[in-house]
């Protein structure tokens, strides 16, 4: 007879550590924060060891925890997974979390024939906070990044690039810069990129990498006009004509094609790469395959 600890606790466990954070595990399992303390308490007990490092700030594992939260965390989404296979609740629907800016400027557009050509009924979960996986809210994700972590599948779907764009007449009434200088002088649009990575796209880091062709543009002074907190309302903005924004060069294809925005200038700063990412294994990996397939497909014509 196998002697296990209460499931509860156990899951208590899991879900603080996967977030780092009481409060938001309270939150998944629709417990208060001092519920998940108390459970997580009694499970040190049970095991005789100390799970977590709680002070000082931030909260992290102890090794008796980095060896016990992999092995849970795995087993529990295997779990699920036989769980959500003895079921047919919606079964026809894949569920998929994105980023606002992505949703309304490329998937949107291409949704329903996505949906016809596939055969498959999605639904999308726009948000620009990332989604946990592990909640099993969505099936799969699309993620902006350099990297995926392992315990994760990722397939890569598109390269990218940031480049500064705005409209036709906002470059007519301003003039084509031809230096970094003029560039800086231009109405600029600025957003807050979410991720905190030093890697996230900024003005400062297509300056600083368009800087390196123009070894004598000097120090500058970029003229922020708006300063703004979400990508997609900077876009919103520079489609209005207020400024020049940087933008995913695959978000703004279409607008570019359709002669709505230009590219100001003829640098772009190498991007992230979009993914799409689930749980390994997945029930749905074919579904999922299937869209991946096509999407890449659906880059390729443009």
């Amino acid at each position: 007879m196998r002697k296990l600890p209460p499931l509860h606790a156990l899951r208590a466990f899991e879900a603080a550590a996967r977030h780092m954070n009481f409060g938001r595990a309270a939150d998944e399992l629709a417990l208060t924060p001092t519920a998940i303390s108390h459970q997580v308490r009694s499970l040190e007990e049970h095991l005789g060891c100390q799970l977590f490092i709680r002070f000082p700030r931030p909260m992290k594992l102890t090794p008796q925890g980095e060896t016990l939260f992999p092995v849970l965390r795995d087993g529990l989404n295997r779990f699920a997974e036989a769980i959500e296979g003895l079921t047919e609740a919606d079964a026809g629907t894949l569920t998929l979390s994105v980023n606002l800016s992505f949703a309304s400027r490329w998937l949107m557009p291409r949704l329903p024939r996505l949906q016809k050509e596939t055969g498959f009924e999605i639904t999308v979960d726009a948000d620009d906070r990332m989604v946990d996986l592990h909640a099993r809210t969505v099936d799969c994700a699309i993620r902006y990044t350099d990297a995926v972590p392992r315990e994760f599948q990722g397939h890569q779907l598109f390269g990218d690039a940031m480049i500064p764009v705005c409209t036709p007449a906002f470059l007519e009434a301003h003039g084509q810069p031809s230096s970094l200088a003029q560039v800086a002088r231009l109405p600029l649009i600025q957003f807050k990129w979410k991720s905190k990575r030093a890697n996230a796209p900024s003005w400062e880091r297509w300056f600083a990498h368009a800087a390196i062709s123009e070894p004598d543009a000097g120090p500058l002074s970029p003229n922020y006009e708006l300063r703004l907190s979400e990508e997609l309302h900077a876009l919103e903005a520079a489609t209005a004509g207020h400024g020049v924004s940087l933008a995913s060069s695959l978000e703004v294809r279409d607008d570019i094609a359709a002669g709505k925005l230009v590219q100001a200038y003829d640098v772009g700063l190498p991007g992230l790469t979009f993914w799409m990412v689930h749980l390994k294994p997945h029930r749905r990996q074919a579904e999922i395959e299937a869209v991946v397939a096509w999407m890449r497909q659906e880059a390729e014509k443009t």
